[in-house]
């Protein structure tokens, strides 16, 4: 399954490596201050998901595609509106005269609302931006899909939930056939729904339908985060239709319960709130990140158990 690392410590900015395990693919998201993040990770990042670009969430950019330059792969950056002339912005303010052209390809997809997202990309060493089209999906690649809910916070933040393809697998014990390429064949017929298709197995011919009881499929992992949003109603209503039933979510917990003033004028949320909510979403297991910076290690607790009091209702 999936695994999420958090690259920040407590009085760093926020940043979470997201695996594959047994593929070497990894996914970033938030670029805060990340002292627990390897160079080796930053290389094998392949996608960059930034919620918003509030300085304590996309303030490391920098180091980020400084390590990737010269990688010759290309990187894909999502984020809400206007991410493409601040990625822009960000890599025209260097110079870059002993950069091959082939050193790196970004690829921006800019999230302008749920069906429409556009495409952009950057190659150095001018980095100019062209836009390329225009999709109604985020992401997709052979091991995830990517989908999104654009919540409040006196500014779009983008709230991520990485869903692993769904697997499927086959039943030995209940099979009675030998071992065979048909396995793979009425893999692709039931993911295929081609339930007509003719298969041979020693040397019978047997119609693909009548052996997906062989199969299972098992349901992909699914893991969200959920950064900055104000703790109003608007904002739940998107989460529960994105988030409902997610294996795990890390959510921000920004303010103590006691700070929930502050929580209200800064458009954050506080501890029993987001807890609230996850349980509200019947997640399996939910983690609260992001705390404030003035909090210590004791409030960090106080936060904790508060948060997983609203969540587990206990």
């Amino acid at each position: 399954m999936l695994q999420a690392e958090i690259k920040s410590l407590l009085k760093e900015d926020i940043s979470i490596l997201i695996k594959v395990p047994n593929s070497g693919k990894h996914y970033l998201f938030d670029c805060g201050e990340a002292s627990l993040l390897t160079v080796k990770e930053v290389q094998s990042t392949s996608a960059v998901f930034i919620s918003h670009t509030h300085i304590d969430h996309f303030s490391n950019f920098d180091g980020i595609f400084r390590h990737q330059i010269g990688s010759g792969e290309k990187v894909v950056i999502c984020g809400p509106k206007n991410i493409h002339q601040q990625v822009e912005a960000r890599l025209k303010s260097y110079t870059w005269n002993l950069i091959d052209e082939k050193a790196i390809a970004y690829e921006i997809r800019e999230i302008v609302s749920k069906e429409e997202i556009n495409i952009y990309t950057l190659r150095p060493p001018y980095w100019n931006l062209e836009l390329i089209n225009t999709q109604n999906f985020l992401f997709e690649d052979e091991y995830v899909n990517v989908d999104f809910a654009i919540l409040d916070h006196k500014t779009e933040s983008i709230a991520y939930l990485f869903k692993e393809k769904d697997s499927v697998s086959f039943n030995e014990n209940i099979s009675g056939f030998r071992k065979g390429k048909w396995i793979s064949e009425l893999k692709t017929a039931f993911e295929n729904n081609t339930a007509d298709k003719e298969l041979e197995i020693e040397e019978t011919v047997y119609k693909a339908g009548d052996l997906f009881h062989l199969l299972t499929r098992n349901a992909g992992y699914k893991l969200g985060v959920i950064m900055d949003h104000a703790a109003e109603e608007n904002n739940y209503e998107k989460i529960r239709t994105i988030f409902g039933g997610a294996d795990l979510v890390y959510i921000e917990s920004f303010y103590k319960d006691t700070d929930q003033e502050f929580a209200k004028i800064n458009y954050h949320s506080f501890a029993s709130a987001s807890g609230k909510i996850m349980n509200e979403c019947q997640v399996k297991e939910a983690v609260p990140i992001h705390f404030s910076r003035r909090y210590t290690e004791s409030d960090q607790e106080e936060i904790e158990t508060a948060f997983y009091k609203a969540f587990r209702k206990n």
